[in-house]
Order: C-alpha cells, then structure tokens, then sequence
C-alpha cells in the first residue's frame, strides 16, 4: 500500500510541511560555556546554500541558521562559511567548526562520531502531468497500465516500482530527456523528487506545460530520513539545542517563511 504524506487541517491551509511535534517537550539544554557557534556549509546546492548574484552566501539553509541563532539567543557568536563538500566533516573532526548544514546524511558509519538533530526538511515524491491530464482517481488507479517516467537506477525507480507495480514504468537515463517526453505527450506522468520537480515549475518552460498531482509520498526506506544538522558527539547537546531551537521556529510560524520564500511552487 502506498503512504502519502497525511497532512491534517493546519498543514492543508499552508504549503510548508511541519516536522516536529509541537506536544513534545523537548530539552533546551544551557550553552552560556560555548564561545563560538560555526557552521560550514557548501556553495554548490541551490537553492539551499549558493552563492547569490551580489556575491554573497544565501539560500535556504543560511537564513535557518541566522533564525536559529536567534532563536537560542546566539547571534552574536554565529558564523557561517562555506568549504567544499569533501572537507565538511573534517572541520568537525578539527574543531574548525560546530555544525554542518548541507545535506549531510545520517549513515551507521557516520553516527559513531556525529549526532544529528531532527530532519528539518524532507524531500517527498510527487507526480507531475501535463495541465489538464492530472488525477482523477488514486494514483494506484490512475497509475495502472500507464506510462509513467522516472529515471533509471534511483529511489524514485524502486519506490515507483514498489508502491505502484501496476504502472508502466518507463526508464531514462536523465531527468532532461523524461521531461521532454512528458511535454511531448509520449508520458502519462513523470515521478521525481518532489523539490526538484517544484524547481522545474517554477520555470517558463514547466509552468506553461505541467503540474503536481496527487502525493505527497514520504518513503523513508527509499529516500531516507531527510535534511538534518550534524553535530560531533563531543558537542552532542547542540543537537538538542536545534530540536528544540526548530520546534519553537515552527511554531512562531518562522519554518512557513522560509519555505515560501525559498519555495515558491511547494512540494508538499
């Protein structure tokens, strides 16, 4: 059976997803001995961490920091800076820095010396079609006998294969040629990742063509736990300093501004 991402009442009147449970008391444990509070981040995943047209460093991920530096009243020994990706880890190893937020994954490898904070984004499934074709039944339904694009040898493959057997799935080798398809009509619907799906139509060339439909589907076990922040283990009660610090940023209503200002077509 599929699981679509369920969303009550207060989630459909918005278009930004909450991740943390607002009943839960979480710890805000005391960081008055901390000095200095540095985050590295990369320059090479918009819209999440780049580099803008003035120069500077921007996305996502780099305004979550400065909410969350002002949320835990840490603004003043803030800092962010950007390093290549294979070079993240090593600045926590060193003590070059606090915190990584780039999309680094949680693995069992990596949990023997790094502590994650809770996932503060989660990138779901979606389908798109062409403007007018979208669903009119549930998507086992609507899927069955069906050409459906994804690209070959990803989550997206194994999950669509998964939650939907039925579909005529259709291998590509690139998310550019599966889109032409799908604007050429050779395609029912495509499956992707629902953020870069969201990048395509927010462009001329997706939004005159194609929309969302159904989902979203949140498949752990295919595309993982999602967006954290990792911590070194000697610096563990950070991690629960940003649980605590995103908890309060969802209920101010802070988490929504970020997601629309950096989202403007929503995956969820």
């Amino acid at each position: 059976m599929a699981f679509c991402l369920c969303v009550g009442t207060a989630m459909a009147e918005k278009t930004a997803p909450y991740f943390m449970n607002q009943s839960e008391r979480l710890p805000l444990p005391s960081l008055k001995a901390l000095t200095r509070l540095r985050f590295v981040t990369t320059v090479d995943f918009p819209p999440f961490n780049h580099v803008n047209a003035q120069g500077q460093l921007s996305g996502y991920n780099i305004d979550l920091v400065k909410a969350l530096c002002e949320q835990l009243n840490l603004s003043q020994i803030c800092q962010i800076e950007a390093v290549p990706w294979n070079e993240l880890e090593q600045h926590l190893r060193a003590g070059n820095a606090e915190a990584i937020i780039a999309g680094l994954m949680p693995t069992p490898d990596n949990r023997e010396e790094f502590t994650f904070s809770r996932s503060y984004m989660r990138f779901p499934a979606r389908f798109v079609t062409r403007i007018g074709q979208d669903f009119d039944q549930p998507a086992s339904e609507a899927t069955r006998g069906k050409a459906i694009g994804v690209v070959w040898d990803t989550a997206h493959e194994h999950l669509l294969k998964s939650y939907f057997p039925e579909a005529a799935a259709t291998l590509y080798p690139d998310r550019e040629t599966m889109l032409g398809d799908l604007m050429r009509g050779k395609l029912a619907a495509v499956f992707d990742d629902g953020a870069f799906l969201a990048s395509w139509l927010d462009t001329p060339e997706g939004a005159n063509c194609c929309t969302f439909t159904d989902g979203p589907y949140l498949a752990p076990q295919f595309l993982g736990q999602g967006m954290s922040i990792a911590v070194h283990n000697r610096n563990a009660a950070l991690a629960d300093a940003f649980n605590n610090a995103l908890q309060a940023l969802e209920k101010k209503g802070v988490m929504d501004e970020l997601y629309l200002r950096h989202f403007p077509v929503s995956f969820y």
